[in-house]
């Protein structure tokens, strides 16, 4: 890890030559070798060949989430499909995911990437990491496993669920470093205690890395509490590698972008304009050194700032902020991207229903997610039979449990008892803001 750490406290102005370097390769090689950057840079006018400086870098076009959707499934590749070794995928509004793929370099890029997290949370080849975020196309399980791999620490591959036991296999292998999402992490707490034990002092943690969905700073501070740990923030997306594009170091003041691998941008998502350090804005990334699916100005849809000033800790990467929000309508439910459009669909399916509905987010009393869909019926449903609506809310509920893959409580309401708008519809109460 020592090359790791080298790069990690290398003066800045070293850090900025590997960025521009990485970003002409990256620029010229998505030119060259994938179609979609070609249209698209010919179309803005812009010669990845020409670029020397990071204002250049602001005439390039931007690519959003909608491209890698039209690209599906090979479309984005920059290199042969036989140099591919893994893909993930990431859940679309209309069933069409976005595709990323990586090269045998990409997986030890990844895998370095996630690892800087661990090493800021003080961990070493002696550490006991359990992985308890989803494994398969979801990236988290695996970017935590190969950065564990990374650190040479004992990994165990134990994945979401099975509460009880993540609980006693934490317990009984001395787990230290826990990497899952921060809501199934306060399950487990809670889970714990409900099990007579006292995890903070019966459970061997020191730290948790939690990423994948938003958490406040009281419910970091509950975590806190109840694990007797450190819970760090971890941030990526699918689209530019997955989780380890920035991890908050001890200090807890902000997420250090892994500078030598992406070039972060702060845009105003009205204009596109290119934002200074301090100003909130969307998050824009430019891959440096990925192989099989680089990203030229990524629009994250994210809403940070770049914190300016140096870290306490010594880091000289700059350092996003926590994200505050999304520039859509996105939902992120358990660590599942949930949009809007997802339950309309599957309501259309229905002719009970009609169009007007609203979801609410809250959460429980075990801090996880709890989605209520409240649907109107249609004139003519019998609301006055019980056994009628409970059958109608079961299939309903199971539909979307099967298109989301997250659990959906589903209320039938009366015609025209949902607040209507003259304006844009008040699709989503998020009572977890409230909180």
């Amino acid at each position: 890890m020592s090359k790791t750490q080298e790069i990690l406290r290398a003066p800045h102005e070293q850090i900025e030559k590997i960025q521009l370097e990485g970003i002409k390769r990256t620029a010229i090689n998505c030119y060259e070798n994938i179609p979609f950057y070609k249209q698209s840079f010919d179309e803005a006018g812009f010669d990845p060949h020409s670029i020397e400086s990071f204002d250049d870098v602001a005439r390039a076009p931007f690519v959003e989430k909608q491209d890698l959707r039209d690209a599906y499934p090979y479309g984005m590749l920059a290199v042969p499909l036989k140099e591919v070794k893994e893909i993930h995928m990431s859940s679309g509004t209309t069933g069409v995911a976005t595709v990323g793929a990586y090269t045998k370099h990409d997986i030890d890029i990844w895998g370095e990437c996630f690892a800087r997290g661990i090493l800021f949370a003080d961990g070493s080849d002696e550490d006991v990491v359990q992985v308890a975020y989803g494994y398969g196309l979801f990236t988290g399980g695996l970017g935590a496993h190969y950065g564990g791999h990374w650190m040479d620490a004992t990994v165990i591959p134990i994945s979401a669920g099975n509460t009880e036991r993540q609980i006693r296999v934490m317990r009984d292998m001395g787990t230290t470093i826990l990497c899952c999402t921060p809501s199934y992490a306060m399950h487990i707490a809670d889970t714990a205690i409900e099990m007579g034990l006292d995890p903070a002092r019966d459970l061997h943690l020191r730290a948790g890395i939690h990423g994948a969905e938003p958490f406040s700073d009281n419910f970091r501070a509950e975590l806190e509490r109840k694990l007797g740990y450190k819970v760090l923030d971890v941030y990526g997306l699918t689209e530019t590698m997955g989780p380890g594009v920035a991890n908050e170091c001890w200090e807890q003041k902000g997420l250090h972008i892994a500078e030598d691998h992406f070039y972060p941008e702060i845009i105003n998502p009205e204009t596109g304009e290119v934002l200074p350090d301090g100003e909130w804005g969307e998050l824009v990334l430019t891959t440096l050194d990925r192989e099989a699916s680089p990203v030229v100005r990524y629009r994250t849809r994210d809403i940070t700032r770049i914190i300016p000033g140096q870290c306490p800790c010594g880091c000289s990467h700059r350092r996003i902020d926590r994200i505050h929000g999304r520039t859509d309508d996105m939902l992120i439910i358990r660590g599942v991207n949930v949009f809007p459009s997802q339950i309309e669909d599957v309501m259309k399916t229905f002719d009970q229903v009609s169009s007007w509905y609203q979801i609410e987010v809250d959460t429980d009393h075990r801090s996880l997610d709890i989605v209520t869909l409240k649907a109107e019926v249609n004139p003519g449903f019998e609301l006055d039979s019980v056994a009628a609506v409970e059958r109608l809310q079961k299939e309903i509920s199971a539909t979307l449990k099967t298109a989301l893959s997250v659990g959906v409580r589903v209320k039938l309401v009366e015609p025209k008892s949902i607040p209507r708008s003259e304006g844009k519809a008040k699709r989503v109460i998020d009572l977890r803001k409230e909180k």
